[in-house]
């Protein structure tokens, strides 16, 4: 990549920023052209905490330009969030909410503008972006933000730019019909439209990232994908109707497969290719455990359906361990892995 890569710091209460020390400590390669979007001070604190045998320096910058300057083994930070100072670990704010809202948006209009290659977001907290009231507050998660953005800079109504979340390792890729949402909300949205949308989505994601149309599963929503209608209709009035319509568009689509072995099948292990490249799952945990369960150190979340390559460690803050210096960089190392492979 010419243009640089941007991390988020996430919320600066969790182990995001010292995934990212981390990172440039043990990767600096791998982290050659990237920049960190955040607090200054905050990426010192975690610098400090992992820093063996010697401290890691970081460096404030002042312009996207200067990134190439920048030596290795040196954070590149810019200061896009106000702070006074660090905030506590562990704790949620109102002001770590608002710092990590303020760093995603600026990063996101970055690779918007054409100014950035790809942006890789640290771990957010969802009450913390509550706590943060105003226009933060109005997002669930960075999926629904970024979508925001996309759409402003596009110029067309937040319904006009459908966005999936995929989470993917080396044995399995899953898409969720829905994201952050009750489950009851869930079931509400398995509709013809919203299937069929995931469907497309999918298969122009995927297929930019190998080469080739993916072999794209379904899981059914219904336990044994509803058994002929004996446990819900949903199967036979909605999900199959959709997948008939993307197979009629020349999409290599099947299923409804029953939701307890699809993925089963759908995973690469070792000496056993799997039977597809990614499964299409109703709702969130439904795609979200079987991937996870496999490991969440490789993991990487994706966002489908963006003007922008946007990527993500498949973990979350982890308040219970942030300061302590425990904390895994591999799936952050994954994802700014994948970012630097994805084409729009």
């Amino acid at each position: 990549m010419n243009k640089p890569l941007l991390i988020t710091m996430g919320d600066p209460a969790g182990i995001g920023p010292e995934i990212i020390a981390k990172a440039f400590r043990d990767s600096p390669a791998e982290l050659g052209g990237c920049v960190v979007v955040g607090d200054v001070a905050t990426l010192r604190r975690a610098a400090a905490l992992t820093a063996a045998p010697l401290a890691l320096p970081v460096a404030q910058l002042y312009t996207l330009a200067e990134a190439a300057s920048v030596p290795p083994h040196c954070i590149a930070v810019l200061q896009k969030c106000e702070l006074a100072a660090p905030v506590p670990y562990g704790l949620v704010s109102d002001l770590a909410g608002r710092a990590a809202a303020e760093c995603i948006v600026w990063a996101a209009r970055a690779v918007l503008a054409g100014e950035a290659a790809a942006m890789v977001t640290a771990p957010i907290h969802k009450e913390a972006l509550a706590a943060a009231g105003g226009w933060a507050a109005g997002f669930p998660g960075h999926t629904e933000m970024l979508q925001a953005e996309a759409a402003a800079f596009l110029g067309k109504p937040v319904s006009d730019v459908p966005v999936r979340m995929m989470l993917a390792n080396d044995q399995l890729k899953t898409v969720l019909v829905s994201i952050h949402m009750s489950l009851r909300q869930a079931i509400e949205a398995v509709t013809f439209d919203n299937v069929l949308q995931t469907l497309r989505i999918t298969h122009r994601a995927v297929s930019a990232s190998l080469g080739r149309p993916p072999r794209i599963a379904v899981a059914g929503l219904n336990p044994h994908a509803g058994e002929g209608g004996l446990f819900g209709s949903e199967e036979q009035t909605i999900i199959a109707p959709a997948i008939a319509a993307a197979r009629a568009e020349g999409l290599d689509v099947s299923g409804p497969f029953a939701p307890d072995t699809v993925f089963m099948r759908a995973r690469n292990a070792p000496g056993k290719p799997g039977e597809f490249d990614v499964v299409v799952a109703m709702y969130h945990d439904q795609g979200l455990i079987p991937v996870k369960y496999l490991g969440v150190e490789q993991g990487v979340n994706v966002t489908l359906g963006l003007p922008l390559v946007r990527t993500s460690p498949d973990h979350g803050t982890a308040f219970d361990i942030a300061g302590t210096g425990q904390a895994d960089a591999s799936s952050l190392l994954a994802a700014i892995h994948l970012a630097r492979q994805l084409k729009i």
